[in-house]
């Protein structure tokens, strides 16, 4: 028995096969079932339709999105397209459907009021277009309506929402294949969140492992929605992309967990990929009994106990070493960061960084 994930589709290769499947049925009244298409490396998998409608002035065509063995929030959703008559060399001219956003705020790579349709899908898109023109002896000139079912409900589980992407999903994908568990999506929307901010004239952004700690971080610095980046385990993620395009202050916050393990070195924080060593948090303390004591604990929370009951700030220790972890990544670049380290229950426990000259200052003022 096979133990290998299946590799599955983007929503942008599944609009595309049903846009192509969709203009070749009103150039020629007709569904190619299944339908193929070419994805930017020129693989060529083949679609069957889900659905298929065709009548005066228009043709649609459905596919169900199969993300393989990725834990999609898209997966099983139905992809359509439907394709009208455009005007005279207008070309394709793109249309946000039932279920597919609209943008809303400056910083993606799409411009305000512009449906979600990232670049490579589009381009895709008008490359097959071209491609049923010339086989069909159409001129090419169309309008493409994308359409997710209960797009705007799923979208909610998606950072469109804090991006100003609203009223559904984003129709992605740059390969047009859904790698298992690559996170693809995540990390590119880490990096929208950070254009999203820049856009908005943002000078101080967090990146935040949880909801909890997201929730601290805006509580202590005043922070609004589009400044908080939504970065789960993808340290590595936000400190790379920071490097390239600069924000002047980030502050990182999490768990005693995650943070030990940044600290550490890991920019993958996923418990999967990377663990706590105990042993590494034991060679931050001082004291030889604390430090014996810690490397006996079962977690980090419990190497934090132990260290609190001594009067070690293990996770001060711990701040400065991920704070020193986070400017390595960064290369230099003009960051200025500080680290917030909380408990379960969301108090902080360990910090580094500038925040308390900055609070002190903002209060002077």
């Amino acid at each position: 028995m096979s133990t290998e994930l299946r590799f599955g589709w983007t929503t942008g290769a599944c609009a595309t096969a049903a846009t192509t499947a969709a203009y070749t049925a009103l150039l020629t009244g007709e569904f190619p079932d299944p339908v193929g298409i070419v994805l930017p490396k020129g693989q060529t998998p083949s679609f069957a339709l889900a659905r298929e409608e065709l009548g005066a002035g228009f043709a649609a065509a459905f596919v169900v999105k199969d993300a393989g063995d990725d834990p999609d929030v898209t997966h099983g959703a139905l992809v359509g397209a439907t394709v009208r008559p455009g005007e005279p060399g207008s070309g394709v001219v793109f249309r946000a459907g039932p279920g597919v956003g609209t943008v809303t705020k400056p910083g993606l790579p799409l411009d305000v009021g512009e449906p979600a349709i990232n670049p490579v899908p589009r381009r895709m898109m008008r490359e097959h277009v071209e491609r049923v023109a010339r086989e069909h002896g159409g001129s090419g000139d169309v309008v493409v309506e994308v359409s997710v079912a209960h797009g705007e409900e799923l979208a909610r589980r998606t950072w469109n929402p804090r991006l100003g992407i609203l009223g559904g999903l984003s129709i992605l994908g740059t390969t047009g294949i859904v790698v298992p568990y690559s996170c693809s999506a995540w990390i590119d929307s880490i990096r929208r969140g950070v254009d999203v901010a820049r856009a908005a004239g943002r000078a101080h952004v967090a990146g935040c492992t949880g909801s909890t700690s997201e929730k601290v971080a805006a509580e202590l610095h005043g922070l609004p929605e589009d400044a908080l980046l939504d970065m789960g385990d993808f340290a590595g993620a936000v400190l790379k992309y920071l490097r390239r395009h600069p924000v002047p202050r980030l502050t990182v916050a999490g768990g005693i967990g995650k943070l030990s393990k940044l600290a550490d070195g890991h920019l993958d924080l996923h418990s999967g990929r990377s663990q706590v060593d105990l042993g590494f948090l034991a060679s931050l303390v001082g004291d030889d009994d604390v430090a014996a004591r810690v490397r006996a604990a079962n977690t980090a929370l419990g190497a934090l106990r132990v260290c609190q009951e001594a009067g070690v700030p293990l996770g001060d220790l711990v701040a400065a070493r991920a704070k020193a972890v986070a400017e390595g990544v960064l290369r230099g670049a003009p960051v200025e960061v500080d680290v917030v380290v909380i408990d379960r229950a969301g108090t902080v426990v360990g910090r580094a960084g500038g925040p308390a000259g900055h609070e002190r200052q903002r209060s002077a003022e």
